[in-house]
């Protein structure tokens, strides 16, 4: 399996047993072997226990018991993720040998739907960040340009799907957490609707706008894992009681019929020439598949009193008992909501939820929007580590247009839509109303479809350092 490929791809082999779970297992492996000294996208590499699954899911699936497309096929957890028996550091001194005695809500269904856990990836320390280089286990880098930050704070989610280590990964967004690093690191990141996927298990960042979703190598492959882990749980307050679509099937739904809407001001402010010119030629894409593409206009909410303020809260214990166990660049951030008052969280939490409500008039002309994902490509590592006064100001930028999502709620996507002439990847974001995914999946794949960027291979690029 020299060739980096998809989900889609492999799940039919699998069940007519062209190709066994182990085959692919190991090769994914092997891609770690080689590839995680560079990279940097795991913590902890569950070699023997992922072989164990994948010799389990080949018996089933000998046997005839096919559980459905993830059967067999590895896939990886941001280490934010609870996995029992395993540790889950957040990349942090302070859970660095924390071993859960259960699996997160999320991990449950996967296994259920007979995936194989392989690994847990490298992230920003407890997701506060937007370029994955504050961690107890060192900085992930970017799998087309090593050189550069593959985001944050999923980046070694992101990073480790393009380079084959594993076809699908696991990330949390609190503030753009999927879809920056999907987009600087070339892959496809979905977030969905705020309490469509349990965050049961999984530590927080900031539990009002915490949102937990898949990053692979195409949309449909996206589909397939919400399809699996989407759905209510009753044992977390977040999980909504609503039906789940068939994500899947609707892919090969007309997108003709609907109409996009491109909120110019704000999303498009001081964006880097190549990600203009890249969007602007994907919007002309998108203009013939749709029934029509107009310019709209959104009120953008940009306070983050809220997630500083829920941040804190889950950390104070800890900060208080052991503040020399955070990096020192966390540490400063968690306690950058220690002066929020019960009345200004009162009166931020009433904002959002005001923002929920009014964001959906918006769909009564529109049934999605478009905007870039990212305002630049990846940043290198030395310009942000050369500064660190530099560094926080340069996440922020990198996650303006993807963090008003979160405060919405909204189902939102990250897919490539070009390439910089550095060969640094550019991502689009497509977000709909609440519950809509597959309005965004159907959108996203049939652009997908139309164009090529998502076949692009970055291995050899990786594997020899040019």
């Amino acid at each position: 399996m020299d060739k980096i490929t998809t989900i889609a791809e492999m799940a039919p082999r699998l069940r007519r047993m062209e190709i066994s779970p182990v085959e692919i297992t190991r090769a994914c492996l092997n891609r770690i072997e080689k590839l995680n000294p560079s990279l940097n996208a795991f913590i902890t590499v569950m070699a023997e226990s992922a072989l164990v699954e994948a010799r389990a899911a080949e018996d089933e699936i000998f046997r005839g018991d096919w559980r459905g497309p993830l059967h067999g096929i590895p896939i990886a957890l941001k280490d934010l993720i609870d996995t029992k028996g395993i540790r889950t550091t957040c990349a942090s001194a302070l859970h660095e040998n924390r071993t859960p005695n259960q699996d997160a809500e999320i991990v449950r269904r996967l296994r259920q739907a007979g995936a194989v856990i392989i690994g847990k990836n490298n992230l920003h320390e407890f997701a506060y960040g937007g370029s994955s280089l504050i961690s107890r286990f060192g900085h992930v880098h970017n799998p087309w340009d090593v050189n550069r930050i593959a985001g944050g704070s999923s980046g070694g989610s992101a990073a480790s799907v393009p380079a084959g280590m594993a076809l699908a990964a696991i990330g949390t967004d609190t503030a753009g957490s999927i879809r920056e690093p999907a987009a600087l690191s070339g892959c496809i990141g979905l977030k969905p609707t705020y309490g469509r996927a349990s965050s049961r298990g999984v530590i927080p960042l900031a539990t009002s706008l915490d949102h937990v979703g898949p990053l692979t190598r195409s949309v449909a492959d996206a589909a397939m894992v919400l399809q699996s882990i989407a759905g209510y749980d009753p044992a977390d307050i977040t999980s909504a009681d609503l039906p789940v679509s068939d994500y899947v099937s609707i892919l090969k739904d007309d997108a003709r019929k609907l109409r996009v809407g491109v909120p110019r001001a704000y999303f498009f402010e001081d964006l880097d020439p190549e990600v203009s010119s890249a969007v602007e030629h994907a919007l002309r894409g998108i203009e013939t598949l749709v029934t029509n593409v107009r310019e709209v206009q959104l009120e953008v909410p940009t306070d983050r009193t809220l997630q500083k303020a829920e941040s804190y809260a889950y950390h104070a214990e800890n900060v208080a008992k052991s503040p020399e166990l955070y990096e020192p660049d966390t540490l400063r951030r968690i306690l950058a909501g220690e002066s929020v008052s019960a009345t200004e969280y009162i009166q931020q939490r009433s904002e959002l939820d005001k923002a929920r409500r009014h964001i959906r008039s918006i769909f009564a002309d529109v049934d999605l929007l478009v905007v870039p994902t990212t305002p630049t490509p990846a940043p290198a590592i030395s310009e942000l580590t050369a500064d660190p006064e530099a560094l926080r100001p340069a996440e922020l930028k990198l996650l303006q247009n993807t963090r008003p999502f979160n405060v919405w709620g909204l189902p939102a996507i990250s897919i490539p839509c070009g390439f910089t002439q550095g060969g640094l990847p550019i991502g689009l974001q497509i977000a709909g109303p609440h519950w809509r995914e597959d309005l965004v999946l159907r959108l996203a794949h049939a652009y997908e479809q139309a164009t090529a960027w998502h076949k692009r291979q970055c291995g050899s690029t990786v594997i020899t350092g040019e």
